[in-house]
């Protein structure tokens, strides 16, 4: 029997359509929720990102702003904008997207962003609030990973999830929050270092894979029954000719007949992480 095919998008329309009655109420208080995305250069993936950040916040009554820069633009201007952006009050949520040109240090720019606006939880503050478990946002994609299981009412208690993939982004606060409390599931990360990866994501009740490979993960590796959530987005090459094609980490033709629930790419965990981010832009407001 073929796995069932999670819907990403369906999940993120719920999600955002929660998230938008909540804006309204919030309106309604005087307080217009608001984003600000800083994109340094024209890279046409982080173009496209953004388009489709700022299409979502329009969608959920919310207000978006919208800083483009060369990417010339000096290190210490970069910052500038940032630290205009944090005294800003009615801005609640700061997103500089990555990646920065090559001159600009990633880190430092990061550092910059207030931990209150921190949307996409990269600070080292909101970093550690979260590794301790405190109250504050969560990072999107992991947050959106989490709510797809939960959705389809894929149990997590007492379930071995393997992961693969040590992004600060994605695989590693991934296993940090399955493995909380609530979540209770028991968390094996695996990376490019591990030896015989095949037999470790052979035993997993659920199989992460967020390495960026395409056809890293083929239907010999995955548990009969077991549930796989494919975070990988890459372009490849269109076997039928045209232009490069997203597919993800996971041989979806051969894991459909192995896994008892899947995620596709496009369409499966990509409009989660906009809708997570979303959501936490409107907790950042509410919080204010």
């Amino acid at each position: 029997m073929a796995a069932i095919i999670i819907d990403g998008k369906a999940i993120a329309a719920k999600t955002l359509e929660e998230v938008r009655e909540r804006t309204t109420r919030l309106k309604e208080r005087g307080r217009v929720p608001c984003l600000a995305v800083v994109l340094a250069g024209e890279d046409p993936r982080s173009v496209s990102y953004v388009r489709g950040k700022q299409k979502a916040l329009l969608n959920a009554g919310m207000e978006g702003r919208d800083i483009r820069l060369p990417a010339a633009v000096s290190e210490r201007e970069l910052l500038e904008h940032v630290s205009s952006l944090n005294a800003d009050e009615k801005v609640h949520g700061i997103l500089v997207q990555l990646p920065l040109p090559a001159h600009i240090r990633q880190e430092l720019v990061i550092n910059a962003i207030d931990p209150k606006k921190d949307v996409d939880c990269f600070h080292p503050i909101s970093v550690g609030k979260f590794l301790l478990g405190q109250p504050g946002l969560l990072p999107c994609t992991p947050h959106g990973v989490l709510v797809l299981l939960r959705e389809m009412k894929i149990p997590l208690a007492g379930k071995h999830v393997v992961v693969v993939g040590r992004s600060n982004i994605v695989g590693k606060p991934l296993a940090l929050l399955l493995a909380r409390r609530e979540q209770n599931a028991t968390v094996t990360l695996c990376h490019t270092g591990t030896t015989d990866l095949p037999s470790f994501t052979r035993q997993a009740d659920i199989l992460v894979s967020a390495a960026g490979k395409p056809g890293f993960i083929n239907g010999g590796m995955i548990k009969k029954g077991a549930a796989v959530i494919d975070v990988g987005i890459s372009l490849a090459p269109n076997t039928a000719g045209g232009p490069p094609k997203l597919t993800g980490d996971v041989i979806f033709d051969e894991a459909l007949e192995t896994a008892g629930w899947i995620t596709p790419v496009p369409g499966g965990v990509g409009p989660m992480t906009i809708a997570m981010l979303l959501r936490n832009v409107l907790e950042a407001a509410e919080e204010e």
